[in-house]
């Protein structure tokens, strides 16, 4: 577990399908906002308990890391890091969503905040990369407090409700890398 001020991170289990669960379906409009498509099944129970299984077995295999973001017991949101490459790079992507009424309370900058740390202090990584719509300033300015930098914009990167859609590039580099 990641011990944050108010909030701490800890990877989702199976146990904590239902809560999974439950943050995707209230915020689900939210989140298809800024997410791939979404099938039906995967607002399911035995999707969501699919889904912490593999996510369990990503970070056997150093791929992934995907964390619940937790106020108290109560599970606020998900963050994790995806495609781990190792070698040469050393580098990873970061991605978050959060309920959207604990939006705007430094819960995210301070999960962002924890994840880099964790990935820099105990993975080893030396750099974070992250990709956001240009439109969503609240996760730019997320980003922007843990200490990401611009890079510039990949165009029609992401394919969010059919359309391929820009994102903003920022990255973080490992400071005791440099």
């Amino acid at each position: 577990m990641l011990q944050g001020k108010r909030i701490n991170l800890r990877p989702l289990t199976l146990a904590d399908a239902e809560r999974l669960l439950d943050l995707q379906i209230i915020n689900r409009v939210f989140f298809e906002q800024f997410s791939m498509i979404r099938t039906e099944d995967y607002y399911t129970i035995a999707k969501q308990r699919e889904l912490i299984e593999e996510w369990e077995q990503s970070v056997e295999r150093d791929e992934e890391y995907r964390f619940g973001v937790f106020l108290d017991e109560n599970l606020i949101g998900t963050i994790n890091l995806f495609q781990v490459i190792r070698g040469s790079l050393q580098s990873a992507f970061i991605g978050y969503f959060l309920d959207q009424k604990h939006n705007g309370k430094g819960y995210m900058t301070e999960a962002v905040q924890l994840l880099v740390e964790y990935a820099f202090s105990e993975l080893k990584l030396h750099r974070i990369e992250a990709g956001v719509m240009p439109h969503n300033i609240g996760s730019i300015r997320v980003l922007e407090k843990s200490g990401f930098h611009k890079e510039g914009i990949a165009r029609k990167n992401v394919k969010i409700n059919n359309r391929w859609e820009d994102h903003q590039v920022l990255a973080i580099i490992n400071p005791n890398d440099e």
